[in-house]
């Protein structure tokens, strides 16, 4: 389906949401001259400026700031008009844009996109990934409709959901002393250099506070590295570096293929935590927005049973 949207309004909306031209440029694949003479004919029109450049930086102006805040609604009714319209004809259709932290972007989220994609071929999503943090940012400014999170919001401008139930395991080289260990005591963790997911990070945040519930301080914890991805940890842990705590759905497929790590069990310690579906504040999503919710939380629950 076409988009509705007038053409400067995207543009616009791209750089005041990166503040950036370049950054812009490229996501709207772009030449960067394109871009800016698409915001000087938009500025000429209005008769005002949207935009603050001074030197390198890029800011939103006052005029800048309302007509986003405008162009943002404007946006939602117009992907609601698409999906709206698409449904008259017993079809989805338009542009999904999701966000998901890492573990999830990885291991979760791809196999339900395709199976909902499989019935729906007109819909066009889109999917960014990154911490939990920064899918909760992505949410409440409007970035995404729908965001998928590893750990709790502290945000109010988003509302959340659980979807889904994770566990962190305790992965450890296979060469290992407590690889063929039925289970270990948990004082042992202070013994092992621990690989430590990002500051930000969800899977990091429910780690802590499940060691804090032991009484294991971080101070008490060698934390030898700190990775930005649930795939750095696993490589880390084969190359012999240390320990690390993952979930258990990043590493189904490693097991069936047979893996240089193995997973060893903490006695008292079982780290669980639900994985979230998040949007942003206010009234409930609709359209294909919720169509896709309705589906994820469908599919959770299939899984959940498998």
């Amino acid at each position: 389906m076409a988009h509705l949207e007038n053409a400067r309004i995207v543009v616009f909306r791209a750089v005041a949401q990166q503040l950036s031209f370049r950054k812009a440029a490229e996501e709207l694949y772009l030449t960067q001259p394109a871009v800016s003479l698409q915001i000087k004919a938009l500025e000429e029109d209005l008769g005002v400026q949207l935009f603050d450049r001074t030197g390198s930086r890029v800011a939103l102006t006052a005029a800048g700031k309302v007509l986003l805040d405008h162009a943002e609604r404007v946006s939602v009714l117009l992907q609601q008009a698409e999906h709206a319209i698409a449904a008259m004809g017993g079809e989805l259709a338009g542009q999904l844009a999701l966000g998901a932290s890492t573990t999830i972007a990885q291991y979760v989220l791809p196999r339900m996109l395709g199976e909902f994609l499989a019935g729906h071929p007109r819909v066009q999503p889109s999917l960014i990934s990154g911490n939990t943090e920064r899918i909760v940012e992505a949410v409440a400014q409007h970035e995404i409709g729908l965001g998928f999170i590893e750990g709790p919001s502290r945000s109010r401008d988003v509302k959340s959901e659980p979807f889904l139930v994770d566990e962190l395991v305790l992965i450890v080289p296979a060469a290992h002393e407590w690889a063929e260990q039925a289970r270990i005591p948990v004082e042992e963790l202070k013994k092992v250099p621990l690989l430590m997911r990002e500051r930000g990070s969800g899977t990091r945040h429910v780690l802590e506070m499940a060691l804090e519930r032991h009484r294991l301080k971080p101070a008490s914890l060698t934390f030898a590295m700190e990775l930005d991805s649930t795939e750095a940890i696993k490589s880390a842990v084969e190359a012999g570096l240390g320990a690390g705590f993952i979930s258990k759905w990043a590493i189904a497929k490693d097991l069936r293929a047979g893996v240089s790590f193995r997973i060893v069990a903490v006695e008292g310690l079982r780290v669980q935590r639900d994985f979230l579906m998040i949007y942003a504040a206010g009234p409930e999503p609709q359209g294909l927005v919720q169509e896709f919710r309705r589906f994820v939380i469908d599919r959770a629950a299939m899984m959940r049973g498998a």
